[in-house]
């Protein structure tokens, strides 16, 4: 049994319909689990809540915490440690592998690419509670309590990443002829993770006994393009003028007076400010390489 807590979101959904590959039975937990390929097991449970999430990882050999938070600074600072301690714990009762699906937030800025080595220097109040919750984990991988990896994503695009800047502002506004709109700026690279990639080797490494108790970065392909020559690349394949203004950090901070998901995001501006580059040269050598923005893309747009 391979059992997904947190299900719903598109990484649960790719891992859901990749995991047969490797085993055929998984379960899928949330508060209200939904099935992705009709052979699932449905399981209810709150992983906030200690003895539910026991339940729930009960008779599973791999776990995939792939949990989705509410975008708000008190929730995850009042959840995730909350979560991740509940995990952890009914994991080590149950004799159960953990692959905790991660981002990049605890590394703050960084100049040149962020590695698997980068070291922890968050400059966000959500940078320091994922900064928190790695170190909790990887703290009880080294004192061998726990056998478990992180597999570590930068900002998200493919088919149904609908919870992304980039769908609604960039995608969707391109397909329907419309205006799209960046973050920050414009001419500065930025890193993706094609969600089918990252779901394919989320699987992959849950099944690959030699991946276990350490940090993989997950494939990324290495020719990020800046804000730029993203929207050129998708108006391209829509076969529509590039056309999009910048929202610069003023601009969000006004939002964030009448809009809570920009007051939310204000504090990461820095990411689109500056080079967000990701490698996963750790991961392409042991494993495969990750799909070429210009067909990623292309599928995106089909999907819509």
């Amino acid at each position: 049994m391979q059992t997904i807590l947190g299900s719903g979101g598109v990484i649960g959904n790719e891992l859901a319909k990749l995991l047969p590959n490797h085993t055929d039975k998984i379960r899928l937990v949330s508060r209200n689990p939904l099935t992705v390929t009709g052979n699932e097991e449905l399981f209810k449970a709150d992983i906030a809540d200690e003895n539910q999430t026991a339940g729930a990882i009960k008779g599973s050999d791999v776990v995939y915490l792939t949990a989705g938070l509410q975008y708000n600074i008190k929730t995850w600072q009042s959840l995730w440690p909350k979560i991740m301690d509940n995990v952890i714990k009914g994991c080590q009762k149950h004799n159960t592998k953990l692959v905790f699906f991660d981002n990049v937030y605890m590394y703050g800025k960084v100049n040149g690419a962020m590695t698997e080595e980068t070291p922890h220097n968050p400059v966000s109040k959500k940078g320091e509670v994922r900064a928190r919750i790695a170190e909790l984990l990887m703290d009880e991988v080294m004192k061998g309590n726990i056998i478990a990896l992180i597999a570590r994503s930068a900002d998200f695009y493919g088919p149904g990443a609908v919870n992304t800047f980039i769908h609604p502002m960039v995608f969707e506004k391109l397909k329907n002829g419309k205006k799209a709109s960046w973050l920050g700026r414009d001419d500065v690279a930025h890193s993706f993770t094609y969600t089918p990639d990252a779901g394919k080797a989320t699987a992959l490494l849950g099944n690959t006994p030699g991946a276990y108790n350490q940090i993989w970065h997950l494939p990324t392909h290495k020719d990020a393009l800046t804000g730029k020559k993203f929207i050129e690349m998708v108006a391209g394949v829509c076969d529509v003028n590039p056309k999009y203004s910048v929202l610069t950090r003023r601009m969000m901070k006004m939002a964030g007076w009448f809009n809570a998901m920009a007051k939310e995001s204000y504090e990461m501006m820095y990411q689109y400010e500056y080079e967000y580059l990701f490698d996963s040269t750790k991961f392409e050598k042991a494993f495969f390489y990750p799909v070429e923005y210009r067909d990623g893309i292309a599928e995106v747009v089909r999907s819509l």
